[in-house]
């Protein structure tokens, strides 16, 4: 078992000339592959924090994120308790991925692509992950990628451990047709622009 020494918790509190720079930063990237950035805005506090609600900030193994961004739901993390070293970002942009090494310098900033997930954290992992939180646009995938990866996630977690995903859409995200994991949805999150609502799935030992 892996032992994280807790730290101090460096949270990002952005100012409203921060928010408004990464929403900029957001846009440019979203401008340059829409299909990869499911939003030209940052994830919102509210939904943020319901995401990361899900995630025991008291575990021992690492918590992983695809598809950071600028971070809103890194901080959120770090708010809830979670030991920043314990962070394990997988992140496609080189720009967001610089933004979050300057923000989080302790957390494990990976760059690579998230739909090829067990090649890209191959030998990263120190332990089987907590937890998983995603802000990928999934529903901009075919099913079978989409699949593929829940499926590489829950190698890569321990028994039960949540793969937790938000979507702007009314359906699951993770096509549940002869799934083999359980699957839980939140209340729509209206507070959020736009609207969202977070999927929990969770498979067995």
């Amino acid at each position: 078992m892996v032992d994280y020494t807790p730290s101090s918790r460096a949270v990002l509190r952005r100012s409203p000339d921060k928010r408004q720079d990464d929403e900029t930063r957001f846009l440019k990237n979203w401008l340059k592959n829409p299909l990869r950035i499911g939003a030209v805005t940052p994830s919102g506090p509210v939904l943020a924090r319901k995401m990361a609600s899900h995630v025991d900030p008291n575990g021992t193994g690492p918590v992983i994120e695809l598809g950071p961004g600028t971070g809103p739901m890194t901080a959120a993390l770090v708010d809830r308790g979670v030991d920043p070293s314990r962070l394990v970002l997988v992140e496609y942009s080189p720009d967001f991925c610089r933004l979050l090494r300057d923000r989080f310098p302790k957390a494990t900033v990976v760059q690579g692509d998230a739909y090829s997930l067990k090649k890209t954290l191959a030998g990263l992992l120190p332990a089987p992950a907590d937890a998983l939180v995603s802000g990928l646009p999934l529903m901009t995938r075919p099913e079978p990628l989409r699949l593929r990866l829940v499926q590489e996630a829950f190698d890569l977690l321990k028994p039960g451990a949540p793969f937790i995903q938000f979507t702007y859409s009314v359906v699951s995200p993770v096509p549940l047709k002869s799934a083999n994991f359980s699957a839980e949805p939140s209340e729509r999150i209206w507070r959020n622009i736009p609207p969202a609502r977070v999927w929990v799935y969770r498979r067995g030992s």
